[in-house]
């Protein structure tokens, strides 16, 4: 017993003292282990906001990724053989030389273009910005089915369904500008409109692209100015050669329209009141609204020829024919809602090019492209009796051919040097020499040439 009592405050410091010594050596272990648990959350959340950022910046880049943004400019001198003429000359070669001007420096081109692509479905935006302005180039959604990808649907602004030229690039295409045939039929290329396409992507008609589409027909930045549309459509089809290294590409159009006449007075080709060739006139007062045809119907063909230890060979040629309303003084297609009388016209057209690539920097160009706009008369046909009054022929009336000569040279492939010749006659009214016929100066070929000298940059 008095052994048990003397070791009893002995117990009790133990009682007392374990329970402090046990928490003097947890202190520290405790602290070590929060600050670790700390610093791995720290890293965590780290990790998870790098994450959640990665995520972000991801969805970002796909989106870019979809984003292509591309364009050129094409700078450029021309030079005229006149100053002065009795017409504005160039108004086919890159636009009319200023009065009293036959060379001026000028930027032809200057696009920008932007184009979203999500597989199956397209967004594009292109403008064009000059000194003289910046107008819409493209404007249009693009819907593709994701069933078999051939099928799909497009709105907007774009380029008309027609033969191959018009949907050929400015930044691609060898000569300066497109044919004299085009730029009358389909000023501005494009139209506001909407269009189906089938191009299957395999089987056996997987070398066909076939494109219809309806259009105000009042051309890409025109308002509509009546309440007719025009159906415009073509189908290719392209033929390997394999066996030699050659390709031919052929197409049809065709182009189903009408124009609102706002006159009660119509003029067709016929004859005037002594009997010449000229214009009958159909004056009924049912002629007020009446959809004046712009029927068209063409051709293209294309064939590629890699000619050996020279370069590519290029054929390529285009015919149209139909009907054309137009005006008094102009045959080029009608824009806005006309005031004075319609005049109908049957025309003709054609170009044909000859493309030979030598090495990898350098094209050689010949071409040769017609338009008639009124197939019912001929340079006989114009005297100085029946080349004045509203059932007279006109200037209008003359058939045009260009003979252009062309070389190119490819600096890098971004940048490209265009010299280009047109050499364009008309046809010569023999009839009309030493009268007093305002078409007069036409007895012999006018001298209206252009020399065209490019550069072009692209990216």
């Amino acid at each position: 017993m008095t052994r048990w009592k003397q070791s009893l405050p002995y117990m009790l410091m133990l009682t007392v003292a374990l329970p402090l010594l046990s928490l003097a050596q947890e202190e520290p272990a405790t602290k070590a282990e929060t600050t670790t648990r700390q610093e791995l959350e720290e890293t965590r959340d780290a990790l998870q906001g790098l994450s959640d950022s990665f995520a972000e910046y991801r969805g970002i880049v796909d989106v870019l990724r979809k984003i292509k943004i591309s364009g050129y400019i094409q700078s450029q001198y021309r030079s005229t053989d006149l100053v002065s003429t009795p017409y504005a000359v160039g108004a086919f070669s890159g636009g009319a030389f200023p009065t009293n001007s036959k060379g001026l420096f000028q930027i032809r081109r200057g696009r920008l273009k932007v184009t979203y692509d999500n597989v199956l479905t397209q967004y594009v935006l292109q403008i064009d910005a000059i000194p003289t302005g910046v107008s819409l180039k493209d404007a249009y959604v693009a819907i593709t089915e994701p069933w078999t990808k051939s099928f799909g649907f497009q709105m907007g602004v774009f380029d008309r369904p027609f033969g191959y030229e018009i949907s050929y690039s400015s930044s691609s295409r060898e000569t300066p500008e497109r044919s004299r045939l085009f730029q009358t039929l389909f000023p501005g290329e494009r139209g506001t409109g909407a269009k189906l396409f089938y191009a299957p992507q395999l089987g056996p008609l997987s070398m066909l692209r076939a494109d219809v589409g309806v259009f105000n027909g009042s051309g890409p930045s025109a308002l509509e100015f009546d309440n007719f549309k025009d159906l415009i459509g073509h189908v290719a089809y392209q033929i390997p050669f394999d066996d030699i290294g050659a390709a031919l590409d052929i197409g049809v159009s065709g182009y189903l329209g009408s124009t609102r006449s706002s006159s009660r007075y119509i003029y067709e080709a016929g004859t005037i009141a002594n009997g010449a060739p000229g214009y009958g006139v159909d004056s009924a007062l049912t002629n007020v609204s009446r959809g004046m045809n712009r029927h068209y119907i063409g051709f293209d063909a294309q064939f590629y020829y890699d000619l050996p230890l020279l370069g590519g060979t290029i054929l390529r040629g285009e015919y149209i024919t139909g009907t054309q309303p137009g005006l008094a003084g102009s045959s080029t297609s009608i824009s806005a809602l006309p005031t004075t009388p319609i005049y109908s016209r049957k025309f003709t057209g054609w170009y044909a090019y000859l493309i030979q690539n030598i090495g990898q920097a350098n094209q050689l160009v010949l071409k040769y492209d017609v338009y008639d706009p009124n197939t019912d008369v001929a340079a006989s046909d114009f005297a100085a009796s029946n080349t004045s009054g509203a059932t007279g022929l006109s200037a209008t009336d003359i058939t045009v051919s260009t003979l252009g000569l062309g070389w190119i040279y490819h600096w890098d492939d971004n940048v490209k040097f265009v010299f280009y010749y047109e050499i364009v006659n008309n046809e010569k009214l023999t009839n009309l020499a030493g009268t007093s016929s305002s078409l007069s100066i036409y007895s012999d070929d006018v001298r209206d040439n252009v020399l065209t000298l490019r550069t072009q940059v692209k990216f």
